[in-house]
């Protein structure tokens, strides 16, 4: 089966391609730098040729509100309507755990608008929705930083391997289109301030961890199950503590 992966050669497509190969799968990473543009349309119609699935991991360069709303509505008009010709059968996305409950903030918002395109493209499709990234946790501190401060909700967050967040995508990839959304998040549920101060700690970075029930999250005030999984998330085996322990010092 030929699946082509959007977005293929980041830290997820990267890992996908990987375990789709390694399972005799002709998985082809496509990607500025392999001659594909999504938002041009370049590339697009020749590496989709004999293509059954296609997988869009990618993301946008710029987080700016119209920037990020610009890249997946155009980027995914694109891609859907070159898969309509190519006569790709399966759509598979990777969202986020909780996007429809994020929708204060820019970039979920554009996450949204995707997915929407998606279910109207009449192309049948799976959207995994996964949580946090544990490689991402520098990122949450970076964004919630001021000064030496870092000022978090205590509100609960599931983070996953990237590594389990690729195998969810392969899984789905190689299953048959649900039309709707599948789950998937880490064994264990932390208070986010708790988990971002534990991560900072470890890597003996000096700033303060601050507990604020009305500090926001990219833009968006917490509720306690914000950035929960539902009950019937497939729940991924690597814990915190052996995934810290497996990375390079």
């Amino acid at each position: 089966m030929k699946v082509v992966v959007i977005g293929g050669t980041g830290l997820i497509g990267s890992k996908v391609v990987g375990k789709l190969t390694e399972h005799g799968h002709e998985a082809v990473a496509a990607a500025p730098n392999t001659g594909v543009n999504t938002l041009t349309g370049e590339g697009l119609a020749e590496v989709l040729k004999g293509a059954s699935v296609v997988v869009d991991v990618s993301n946008s360069p710029s987080f700016e509100d119209q920037a990020v709303m610009d890249f997946f509505r155009t980027s995914t008009t694109n891609v859907l309507k070159a898969e309509a010709e190519a006569g790709v059968t399966h759509h598979v996305a990777l969202s986020v755990v909780g996007t429809e409950r994020l929708q204060g903030s820019g970039y979920f918002r554009a996450k949204q608008a995707q997915e929407e395109l998606i279910k109207a493209s009449g192309i049948p499709y799976t959207i995994v929705h996964a949580t946090q990234f544990f490689e991402f946790m520098k990122a949450i501190a970076a964004e919630a930083t001021d000064g030496d401060t870092v000022r978090l909700s205590p509100a609960k967050i599931q983070p996953i391997a990237s590594d389990d967040v690729a195998a969810a995508v392969g899984r789905a990839t190689v299953g048959t289109p649900v039309n709707g959304v599948v789950e998937v998040a880490g064994p264990e549920a932390y208070p986010l301030d708790a988990l971002v101060r534990k991560a900072l700690a470890a890597k003996n970075d000096p700033r303060t961890v601050v507990s604020d029930v009305h500090a926001t999250y990219f833009g968006v005030e917490l509720k306690e199950d914000t950035l929960l999984p539902g009950p019937d998330a497939h729940i991924a085996e690597t814990k915190l503590a052996d995934w810290a322990a497996a990375q390079p010092q």
